[in-house]
Formats: structure tokens, C-alpha cells, sequence
């Protein structure tokens, strides 16, 4: 197979193999990794439609990470993609409302993050062992809400490796942060900072682009790589999801093959909508790509007018996964609309930093077709869990109900008929009281533990063991530091000071 490799957005530098790519996370320039090229889906969609999970991710892969070897690749999905779900599916596809919810959720943390975080620390390893690393990979990222229990999850444990989160103190769920703070392993660390999410993703970055912190650490046998969703390691992974989608409802006879589905993502960072667009230009039969944002509606903005403007009141909504101003994986979106010119991009990124606001040319507004923009209110998203639970007895998370109630607005807006997947980022089980509270507001004085047991019995849904673990579970982690003192907590943890 021709090897494909990977350059950075920022500048013109000496492309990288995928397994570098994966273990560096970053580019030096501070750029994204992006392919040189998407490669084209080699398997017909009717033959991945009599395959399972692990064998789609296999045909998906193995085009993106093509220095891994066959058995490589396999071992990773392999060990990634067993009984830490709760189904054989890995993810499957359930009915409501004449649209099909792509349930991401079931995985070790019960969020759509499991789906790249269960795969990334074997592709790490793996990666590190090919390229003859000898330094422990210590993992720092910063976290809305589900990347850290995932990463975490993913990582505790695994020799070789440290792994350091930071969370807004404030800005994540009970359930969530009871998730994170709880965790074991020697080798973890868990941080909640008194800022935003874009406090904490700007000081990771600033931590990764600090040479003098770089020698230290490789002084005494450490190296950072990243598991947040700018690793390419990431993205690749989640676009399996989505070719595992519209496979499904081939073999049901819900498509035709060739036929087009819409695809529907609650997005904040932007790379489980990337992952779409990537797999549309895999060949996957995608028609609209519809961005659905909550009340941060800096992307909803973006699509509308052409201009990124984070200039705005940051916004705490009961879709924390989405609050997020500064959505890191629309760069390579960026980079590949300004025609791969990696000193245009980095002219924005660099306004993006300075000013806060870039704004794109009407060529490049041109190439946005494939996406729609829509955003939902709280009171719209919370709405929408009470209808569709009335109409079918189904709960979903609230960031699903953003993404149902734009879908909404845009068969309203567009009157397109086509079938559509909405994917569903996390279980409700996860935001039990804004979910619970949207279906009747008596719950809002019930105790959260209460109220999981009462969503089991009104969903008709077992309470997840990622739940069910956390209920008595010692806090392991209490450490509360201010965005300004990241660097000595890194340091703290890595006996470095």
C-alpha cells in the first residue's frame, strides 16, 4: 500500500509518518497534522456491510496509519474494542423520530470520546516502540468534560506512559467530574483549574510549545504527546464510526447502496464533524454535514457569515462538552479550504490568537456547501428530551438533543427527506439532572444518585457500570490549581521542580 504521510497546517516542513505523527500530537510550528492526501475507501460498501466493528475499523485504518503493519493495527483494535463496551455492536443504531441515533456511548466512561481513547494509548505504544522512543510518554490534555475520564480510562495503567489532565473546576458535570477525580493509577493526575475550557486547551498548548520545559523533562527520561482530539491518533478512529453508520442501514435495508444519508454532530472542538467530512471524502454517500452548536454559537456564526469570532461572552449551558470558543480541529478544516497553503492558515490562526477573530474570502466560503449551521437554546434542548421521550420512550444526553433539535430546524428550513444519522455523544446517564429536570422539574430536588436509579426505571435502560462504580468511589484526586500555575503542577507531578 503507498505510504501516506502527514504535514503540518502552519508551515511547509518535512512531512511525518502517521506513528510519528500520533506520538508528536502537536507539530513543532504548532500546527495540526493533516494527511497529504484523503484516501479512497478500497472495500465496497457492501462487503464492509458483512463486516463487524473491528473489521471496518480495520479497512478504514489501515488507508490513514500506513507505517502500522497488519498485525500491528489489528492487535490495537483488537484490545481496544472488547468488553469494555457493553455491546458487541460497539456502536449501534437506534430508531426515534424517523432519524437514526448513533449511540457512541457505550464504552468504559459512557461518551463518544471512548470510541478514539480506547484505541490511541495502543496506537501510542506502538507507535513509540516503532520509532525506538526510550522516554516515558507523558499525556497532558486538557478536557471539557469527556476526554479526560476517557483519556484517563484509556491510559491508567498502561506502562510506559503518565497522563495529566486539566478540567474547568467549574464547567464540568457532577457525574463527569466525580468520573475524573475518582480514577486510579499511579501514573495519573487529575487538575481542576479555576478558568474555562479554553483556559485550560491554551495552557496545554503553551506547556507543549515551552522548549526550556521540553529539555528538562527529557533530562529526566519524559516526552509530551497529546490525547486530545488534535492527535491525529484521535480523528482516525472516529471516522470508522461513521462508514459503520451508513454500512448498518445498508444491511437493513434502510439504504440503497450509493444512496446519501445526512449526517447530524453536536460539536465544540469540531473533530467528530471532521471525522464525517473525512469520511465523505473517503467516498462515503454523506450529503450534508449539519454543525449543531448549543448557545455557544461561535461555529453557527462561523458558517454563517465566514468570519471566527471568539469575542464573546463564554456561555455555561447544560451541554458542557460544547462550551468551547476555540474549536481546535477547524484548522485543518481551514487549511484544506485555503488550498493547502500552510502560510495562509497560519496568517488566520495567528489573527485567531491575536485579535480573536479571523475572516475567511468568499472562495473559501464557497467550499463550506457541504455544512449546515444551527444552534439550539437551552430551553429548545431541553424541549426536545421531553418530546422525544414523551413520543417514544427514548432518553437521549443533551448534547444529542442540540443535535436532534437543529435537525429539526433544518428539515423545517430545507424540507430534505433524506435518512439521517444524529450521532449521540453520550449517554443521559452522564447528565442525569439536566436531562431528568428537561423531562419533568419535580426531579430538581432529587439527589443525583436517586435520580440515576429513576432515569434506569423511565428509560427502561440497565444503570452503566461507569456509574455504578462511581457511587462509592474514594475521591483520588483534589489538587485545584489557577491557569497561571499549570507549569508547576506538571512539574510538581513529574518530580521536575
Amino acid at each position: 500500500m503507498e505510504e501516506l504521510l502527514y504535514k503540518s497546517t502552519r508551515s511547509f516542513q518535512a512531512p511525518v509518518k502517521a506513528s510519528e505523527a500520533i506520538l508528536k500530537g502537536l507539530s513543532e510550528d504548532g500546527g495540526l497534522f493533516v494527511p497529504e492526501k484523503i484516501p479512497t475507501l478500497d472495500v465496497s460498501l457492501e462487503k464492509l456491510s458483512r463486516m463487524s466493528y473491528k473489521e471496518v475499523a480495520y479497512e478504514v485504518m489501515k488507508l490513514f496509519l500506513t507505517d502500522f503493519t497488519e498485525e500491528e493495527l489489528k492487535g490495537c483494535i483488537e484490545r481496544a474494542y472488547d468488553e469494555k463496551f457493553d455491546t458487541e455492536l460497539i456502536a449501534p443504531l437506534t430508531e426515534a423520530e424517523g432519524a437514526y441515533y448513533l449511540e457512541l456511548f457505550h464504552g468504559a466512561t459512557i461518551a463518544f470520546k471512548d470510541m478514539a481513547l480506547s484505541i490511541l494509548p495502543h496506537l501510542m505504544i506502538t507507535s513509540a516502540r516503532k520509532n525506538n522512543v526510550k522516554n516515558d510518554i507523558v499525556i497532558l490534555t486538557a478536557t471539557s468534560g469527556d476526554t479526560g475520564k476517557a483519556a484517563l480510562a484509556g491510559f491508567a495503567g498502561v506502562e510506559g506512559t503518565k497522563i495529566i489532565v486539566f478540567y474547568p473546576k467549574h464547567g464540568v458535570s457532577p457525574i463527569q467530574e466525580k468520573q475524573m477525580v475518582t480514577q486510579k493509577g499511579e501514573n495519573t493526575y487529575v487538575v481542576g483549574i479555576t478558568g474555562n475550557f479554553d483556559d485550560a486547551q491554551t495552557g496545554v498548548k503553551q506547556l507543549f510549545s515551552d522548549k526550556e520545559l521540553e529539555k528538562e523533562m527529557a533530562a529526566a527520561g519524559f516526552q509530551f504527546s497529546s490525547a486530545n482530539s488534535i492527535n491525529i491518533g484521535r480523528l482516525v478512529p472516529q471516522i470508522v464510526y461513521y462508514v459503520y453508520a451508513y454500512t448498518r442501514l445498508l444491511a437493513g435495508g434502510k439504504l440503497g447502496e450509493g444512496e446519501q444519508m445526512n449526517v447530524v454532530v453536536p460539536t465544540g472542538n469540531f473533530g467528530n464533524i471532521l471525522a464525517a467530512f473525512y469520511a465523505k471524502n473517503m467516498g462515503l454517500p454523506i450529503a450534508k454535514l449539519i454543525c449543531a452548536s448549543n448557545d455557544n454559537k461561535v461555529l453557527y456564526d462561523f458558517f454563517a457569515t465566514g468570519t471566527y469570532d471568539k469575542n464573546r461572552e463564554f456561555v455555561l449551558t447544560s451541554s458542557p462538552s460544547m462550551d468551547i470558543l476555540i474549536s481546535s480541529n477547524l484548522e485543518r478544516l481551514i487549511y484544506r479550504i485555503a488550498g493547502n497553503d500552510a502560510d495562509k492558515n497560519a496568517a488566520l490562526m495567528a489573527a485567531l490568537s491575536g485579535e480573536g477573530r479571523y475572516e475567511i474570502t468568499s472562495e473559501m466560503k464557497a467550499q463550506l456547501s457541504d455544512f449546515f449551521g444551527g444552534y439550539a437554546s437551552e430551553e429548545e434542548t431541553a424541549a426536545t428530551i421531553k418530546r422525544i421521550y414523551e413520543a417514544c420512550g427514548y432518553v437521549i444526553d443533551t448534547h444529542t438533543a442540540v443535535a436532534a433539535t437543529v435537525y429539526e430546524k433544518y428539515k423545517a428550513k430545507t424540507q430534505d427527506g433524506l435518512k439521517t444519522v444524529i450521532a449521540s455523544t453520550a449517554s443521559p446517564f452522564k447528565f442525569t439532572r439536566s436531562v431528568m429536570n428537561a423531562i419533568d422539574v419535580k426531579y430538581d430536588a432529587w439527589d443525583d444518585f436517586a435520580l440515576v436509579d429513576e432515569l434506569s426505571k423511565l428509560a427502561n435502560v440497565d444503570v452503566p457500570g461507569a456509574i455504578e462504580e462511581i457511587r462509592t468511589a474514594p475521591i483520588v484526586h483534589d489538587k485545584v490549581c489557577d491557569k497561571e500555575e499549570m507549569k508547576a503542577v506538571v512539574k510538581e507531578f513529574l518530580k521536575l521542580a
